[in-house]
C-alpha cells in the first residue's frame, strides 16, 4: 500500500527595479528514495525562462536550472509534482536496522560516505556537540537507541520559533539558545553524530499540509521541512524528524540530500543589475489523493 501526496511549492520574488538577466537553481523536484516514488513533477517561471534544463548532482538530487533574460520586477516559480510514499516506511522498518553499537558504526570506514562524517560549510563537529550528545550515546548502546532518543531530546528541548534564527545563524548559537526552525535542528542532529564520528546526512522535503482526520498536524507543515538520517553500514538510512521528535515515516516527502542545507537549498539565484529582492513569499501545499481503486 502507498499513499500518494500533490506537492505545489510557489515561490514570489519583488524586486525594488528592473532586473536582468536572473539565474536561478532549484532543488524543487522530488527524487525517488527508499520508499519513495516521483510520479509526475513540473516546473513553471513567469517571466518565461530563454533557458531552463535539469540534471542530477553529485548527491544523486534533481537540481532546475533557469534563466530569465527578459526585464522583470517580479519572478514566480512554481513546482507541482505528485508522489507516492509506501506506508511501510517509519517506525514499521526499524527491524531492518539491526542491533549494532554506536561504537561499531563509528569505526566501520566506508569511503562513498566519507563526505558525510566531515565538516561541512554549515556544520562542524565540535565538542560542545558531542557534550550534548553524550547522555545518549552510552558505551555500548545501540545505535538505533541512541539516535532516536538524541532526536527526542532535541525536540523536548528547543523551541520551534520562526523568525529567530536564519539560514547564517552559526549552530553554536542555536545550541546556546535553545530555540530556532527545522533547519536548525537537522543540522544540531548531524553535527551530533559527526561530532561522534558518525555519517549523518541533512534531508529537504515536506510534510503533509492537513492531515486526515483524527492524526495530528506536525510542526513545518506550511514550509519546506528538513530533518537528518543517520547511515547504518549494511541496511541503509534511518531518517529522524527532530522538530517533531519522530522517525519519518509516510506524511514526510523527500525532496533533496546533503551535507547540509547549502546543498539542497530550494532556491538561490544571481541577478546582474542593481534592484534588489524586496519581498519573497513562500507557499506550500501538500496535499493527500484518494488512493485508487
Amino acid at each position: 500500500m502507498a499513499s500518494t501526496y500533490r506537492i505545489t511549492h510557489r515561490t514570489e520574488y519583488r524586486y525594488s527595479s528592473r532586473v536582468t538577466p536572473s539565474l536561478s537553481l532549484m532543488h524543487l523536484l522530488p527524487r525517488d528514495a527508499p520508499g519513495q516514488r516521483c510520479v509526475s513533477s513540473s516546473i513553471t517561471v513567469d517571466p518565461a525562462p530563454e533557458d531552463h534544463r535539469e540534471h542530477i548532482d553529485f548527491f544523486g538530487n534533481r537540481v532546475a536550472y533557469v534563466a530569465v533574460g527578459a526585464p522583470h520586477r517580479r519572478l514566480t516559480v512554481t513546482a507541482t509534482s505528485v508522489v507516492e510514499i509506501a506506508n511501510s516506511r517509519g517506525p514499521a522498518s526499524l527491524s531492518l536496522f539491526g542491533q549494532q553499537a554506536w561504537e561499531e558504526v563509528r569505526a566501520s570506514r566506508d569511503p562513498d560516505v566519507v563526505q558525510f562524517t566531515l565538516d561541512s560549510p554549515r556544520v562542524e563537529a565540535a565538542a560542545p556537540f558531542a557534550e550534548y550528545a553524550a547522555p545518549s550515546f552510552t558505551p555500548g548502546r545501540q545505535l538505533i537507541e541512541a539516535v532516536t532518543e538524541l532526536s527526542t531530546r532535541i525536540h523536548e528541548d528547543f523551541e520551534f520559533a520562526p523568525g529567530e534564527t536564519d539560514v547564517d545563524t552559526p549552530l553554536k548559537d542555536v545550541l546556546a539558545r535553545r530555540q530556532g526552525v527545522c533547519q536548525d535542528f537537522a543540522h544540531l542532529g548531524i553535527a551530533c553524530l559527526r561530532s561522534l564520528g558518525l555519517p549523518a546526512r541533512y534531508v529537504s522535503g515536506y510534510l503533509e499540509t492537513d492531515p486526515p482526520p483524527g492524526r495530528p498536524k506536525l510542526t513545518g507543515a506550511d514550509v519546506s521541512h528538513a530533518w537528518f538520517s543517520v547511515l547504518f553500514p549494511g541496511a541503509g538510512w534511518l531518517d529522524l524528524d527532530p522538530t517533531n521528535g519522530q522517525i519519518v515515516g509516510e506524511r514526510h516527502i523527500v525532496t533533496a540530500y546533503g551535507r547540509d542545507y547549502g546543498d539542497v537549498a530550494p532556491l538561490t539565484g544571481v541577478i546582474y543589475t542593481r534592484g534588489r529582492t524586496t519581498s519573497m513569499k513562500v507557499e506550500v501545499d501538500v496535499v493527500g489523493e484518494p488512493a485508487a481503486t
